[in-house]
């Protein structure tokens, strides 16, 4: 049965820090390319980073350029976010993504609220 479970979401001020977590069961990870989204309120689901099977290679929406960093652990099954300066505009339900010619898998989100 395939798994994505995310972790690490939270209520942080402005200015701060989360690493999102995001641990995989039930496929070959290191054979899909992994990505973090996000859906704020009335909004469509946007692409937040993403990553390459091999770690190789990342791309980042606009938004979050230089303040978040995503990776990944293939030994662990695992994809991380790490935010740093974080802003209100932030705050969003954030979803892990698997995603391989043939299939796409989504965890369940995690909540990230970003305000004082």
């Amino acid at each position: 049965q395939v798994q994505l479970v995310e972790s690490g979401g939270g209520l942080v001020q402005p200015g701060g820090s989360l690493r999102l977590s995001c641990a995989a069961s039930g496929f070959t990870f290191s054979n899909y390319r992994m990505s973090w989204y996000r859906q704020a309120p009335g909004k469509e689901r946007e692409l937040v980073a993403a990553i390459r099977a091999t770690g190789t290679t990342t791309n980042y929406a606009d938004s979050v350029k230089g303040r978040f960093t995503i990776s990944r652990d293939n030994a662990k099954n695992t994809v991380y976010l790490q935010m740093n300066g974080l802003k209100p505009e932030d705050t969003a339900v954030y979803y892990c993504n698997a995603y391989q010619l043939t299939n796409m898998y989504w965890g369940q989100g995690t909540q990230v609220t970003v305000s004082s």
